[in-house]
């Protein structure tokens, strides 16, 4: 019994730190909601909503853009031939 008491002797100095306690639902920092209104500024349609469907739109106009510019490239060397 001696033994398994002078074990635990380390173990009584040990600090023990508290978690703090999240809400259910974790609620963004302020730096993080400052980007997403900047976001929703920025892409058409993008104002007032939720963040889960700014970024699907976001990603939307990322490729509407892409191939903006893809056509703009092909009429571009088109008109460079003639």
């Amino acid at each position: 019994m001696e033994a398994a008491a002078s074990g635990c002797k380390g173990f009584a100095k040990v600090k023990w730190r508290r978690r703090r306690r999240r809400s259910a639902v974790a609620r963004p920092s302020a730096s993080v909601r400052m980007k997403v209104r900047k976001l929703q500024n920025l892409i058409p349609g993008g104002q007032g909503l939720q963040p889960d469907r700014l970024f699907l739109r976001t990603a939307d106009y990322i490729v509407h853009l892409n191939l903006q510019l893809n056509v703009l490239q092909a009429l571009s060397k088109i008109y460079q031939l003639s």
